[in-house]
């Protein structure tokens, strides 16, 4: 058979494994045996660096991307796995900010098809495999793991890293993780490993016994970052916040710059700080911390979060999409100026579309839109349920249908914002 190309590998990925991404609930294995088995016949990569394993159900990508940005500009090698993809599956696998080289990415699933033919992974399943091997081959220093969702069964939770981080605990996949925040918070918790230290970036008393039990089952250390760490906000743009940090009561980073911005990213910073408190002493000095911060998005590749598209119009986007994350972005769009407000927005079909329309403004233009994949919820029911929360607006056949049509509509001091699910955020990214 002839060498696929790289486009061909995507597709046979795409085609061929069950991918939560497209076909939502479906795809989705609840057990480890399949990557148990690819990392066996793998010779084990992940076991052959340290790894930080970050879960949690909004803040874990940007936690990941701040660490990771700190531990490359204090001179290690680091692997960062996150996921899903917006633009370019290599996305998800990258080393000090460079994607993984298209032909590695060829390589592994030719060099694998048998295996993969054989124990007939989820596309999941085979993406962390192949982020775990590439990591090995490439000789990281580190490596920062994302959890795909939940935890406890999740693919990534092979690993036996150096340190856990928890961020916060919302409702989100429910039909896996339970209705509950406490269930919710007890499969987040299942990354907490024997002995390994754990932070849990914010003490939410509906959870927090949760982590406290499990860490003493296991004998973990285990800290909450916001009762060490207050990070006060000093300036705020859309290209960087400045927060005077302090540790214990006494300021420890005046003046410290983040590439990043909303105002969750205050929480997602103290647990940041407190990690690096984690890791063996000289890993990382104060210049380490200053540079990855301020350089986030450049040092990482960092995309969908309060990305600034264009101005005049102001064109943004986020990916907040679930009703905790949604909540937030509404916030932080009553910080911004603007005359007019529109709204694109668009979800996927396994998720209730109410929760999130009741936190939305009335007052807003809004562009109904259908995200382009498999499980993109029909932008007619969308509209159709807004309009039951008092929210009207058209319905658009793409995500660019409806962007150009509130670019048109818009006035050069008025506001668009694309959201309400990652799959809309990667069509204009």
């Amino acid at each position: 058979m002839a060498k696929r190309s790289y486009a061909q590998t995507l597709e046979f990925l795409y085609e061929q494994l069950p991918m939560f991404q497209r076909q939502g609930p479906a795809a989705f294995k609840k057990d480890l045996t399949n990557i148990r088995l690819l990392c066996e016949v793998l010779g084990h990569p992940q076991e052959q660096y340290p790894a930080i394993h970050i879960a949690g159900t909004n803040g874990k990508g940007s936690t990941a991307h701040m660490l990771a940005a700190i531990l490359q500009s204090a001179g290690h090698k680091t692997g960062l796995y996150t996921s899903p993809h917006y633009r370019d599956f290599r996305e998800r696998i990258k080393v000090n900010g460079q994607l993984m080289e298209e032909q590695a990415v060829v390589g592994f699933v030719a060099a694998h098809e048998a295996l993969i033919s054989r124990i007939q992974p989820s596309f999941f399943e085979i993406t962390v495999a192949m982020a775990f091997d590439y990591f090995a081959k490439q000789g990281v220093d580190w490596a920062v793991i994302e959890v795909g969702m939940g935890g406890r069964l999740d693919s990534t939770n092979i690993l036996n890293p150096e340190l856990c981080i928890i961020t916060n605990i919302s409702y989100d996949h429910q039909q896996f993780l339970g209705d509950t925040l406490p269930e919710i918070a007890g499969e987040k918790a299942g990354i907490i490993k024997p002995g390994t230290p754990v932070v849990i970036s914010e003490t939410q008393e509906e959870v927090r016994p949760v982590f406290l039990a499990k860490a003493k089952k296991e004998s973990a250390p285990v800290c909450f970052a916001d009762q060490h760490w207050e990070a006060r906000l000093v300036s705020s743009a859309l290209s960087a916040m400045v927060f005077d940090v302090y540790r214990e009561g006494a300021l420890r980073y005046p003046g410290l710059e983040l590439n990043a911005y909303g105002s969750y990213q205050q929480k997602n910073l103290q647990a940041v700080l407190e990690a690096l408190q984690w890791l063996p002493e000289g890993s990382v000095g104060e210049a380490a911390v200053r540079e990855g911060l301020k350089g986030l998005r450049a040092k990482t590749r960092f995309l969908g979060r309060w990305q600034l598209l264009q101005e005049s119009p102001r064109v943004l986007c986020d990916s907040a999409h679930n009703p905790a994350g949604i909540a937030l972005a509404m916030e932080e769009l009553e910080r911004q100026p603007y005359e007019r407000l529109h709204l694109v927005l668009g979800m996927v079909n396994d998720k209730d579309p109410g929760k999130v329309l009741q936190l939305l403004p009335s007052e807003a233009a809004y562009y109904f839109v259908r995200p382009d994949i498999p499980r993109g919820l029909d932008a007619g029911t969308l509209a159709l349920a807004a309009k039951g929360q008092g929210l009207n607006g058209e319905a658009y056949p793409s995500v660019q249908a409806g962007l150009n049509a509130a670019k048109a509509a818009a006035g050069p001091e008025d506001l668009i914002y694309v959201g309400g699910s990652i799959f809309v955020v990667a069509e204009v990214v």
